[in-house]
């Protein structure tokens, strides 16, 4: 295995190049990163060094001004066929918990920018729970998802029995999680998980012009519908709706509001400019 490393070299910008060693990042769209878990070798398995990758990158495209939407994806056989084994086997309790292993895997729910998860072939255990932690899930007629921890002795640790649960009902998670069996990516669309399904060839672009469409509107707004959603899953109604109306309200403090319901008002394309 080779050492981790990002290497960082100055521009005369005030944009960074950086050499990642497990993952591709690309500009595929106006206002789109294109995140491309790449461990072809692996399957694209899950271990700590990409995962730190990944969570720069993430964040990057974050505090980039230029990026409104984020697609996470990895190859046609595999988006993440789950944890790196090898990395974990030999691993004690006391050295697991000291460390909170696994916690910073979920990083990826911090991001403020939408992001889309475009999963192909195989996306299995952590490879699963990171697909479930994007915002909108796209999966290729090919995908095959589950959690098959069980199967090792341990469960999910990265979200798989809270997000699956939560997305497809106790029922179903619970026949999934302590059989260890997989589902397809119609059963995913048919149960809710996964928002749509296209062939495998057309994922990823169909992934990157939506994400092109939601980098077209304003970024306030366009965090505010995100954060409203997520806050509303861990509230009750009352409480969700609540916070809903005043994020509603704070808009109308924003420039885009105006730019927005004047353009509608003029028959004309607005012009937002996060402001």
């Amino acid at each position: 295995m080779r050492p981790f490393s990002i290497t960082f070299s100055r521009q005369f910008s005030s944009s960074r190049t950086i050499r990642y060693d497990h993952i591709l990042v690309s500009d595929p769209a106006n206002g789109v990163k294109l995140v491309t878990l790449n461990r072809p070798n692996a399957l694209n398995a899950l271990f700590t060094p990409l995962v730190l990758e990944l969570n720069d990158a993430l964040k990057s495209a974050d505090s980039d001004t230029s990026i409104g939407a984020i697609v996470l994806t990895g190859s046609v056989r595999a988006f993440a066929a789950g944890a790196d084994i090898k990395e974990m086997k030999d691993k004690s309790f006391a050295d697991v918990f000291t460390h909170d292993f696994i916690k910073n895997w979920s990083d990826a729910t911090l991001i403020k920018k939408p992001i889309i998860a475009a999963v192909n072939g195989y996306a299995l255990g952590g490879g699963c729970e990171m697909a479930m932690m994007a915002d909108i899930l796209y999966a290729g007629e090919n995908a095959v998802f589950g959690q098959p921890e069980i199967k090792l002795g341990i469960i999910p640790g990265a979200g798989g029995t809270q997000r699956l649960a939560r997305a497809i009902g106790k029922a179903k998670a619970m026949d999934i999680i302590l059989t260890g069996k997989t589902f397809t990516a119609h059963e995913a669309y048919n149960w809710g998980l996964a928002a749509a399904v296209f062939p495998p060839t057309d994922l990823v672009a169909e992934a990157v012009k939506t994400a092109a469409s939601i980098a077209s509107y304003g970024p306030i707004a366009v965090h505010a519908a995100k954060e409203a959603i997520n806050y509303g899953l861990q509230v009750g109604l009352d409480q969700g709706l609540t916070y809903e109306r005043r994020l509603f309200h704070s808009l109308f403090a924003t420039a885009d509001q105006k730019e927005g319901m004047a353009a509608f008002a003029e028959k004309r394309a607005p012009e937002f400019k996060g402001e």
